[in-house]
């Protein structure tokens, strides 16, 4: 199965320029000393368009993408970085 999805674009002065799918819903929790990330499809999507993002060739190491409880995450969430490194 083949799909089309958008990633988003990184220029120097600017930084990362995320891609979001719509409706989406994400998560993140500890539980018994393991992280849980939950997500609706769309959540799903917008964390692999995050990743993809920060694995294009004009990104640098220690690029990150920082997801924020009651901004880009549930309320209940903990934060979550995304970090590329070489």
């Amino acid at each position: 199965m083949e799909r089309l999805v958008k990633i988003g674009s990184f220029a120097p002065d600017t930084g990362l320029r995320l891609e979001w799918s719509y409706g989406f819903r994400i998560e993140v929790k500890v539980e018994s000393g393991e992280v849980l990330i939950r997500a609706n499809k769309a959540g799903l999507t917008s964390l692999a368009q995050h990743l993809l993002t920060l694995a294009e060739d004009a990104v640098p190491s220690g690029t990150h993408v920082h997801l924020d409880a009651s901004r880009e995450l549930e309320d209940t969430s903990k934060d979550l970085i995304l970090e590329r490194t070489e």
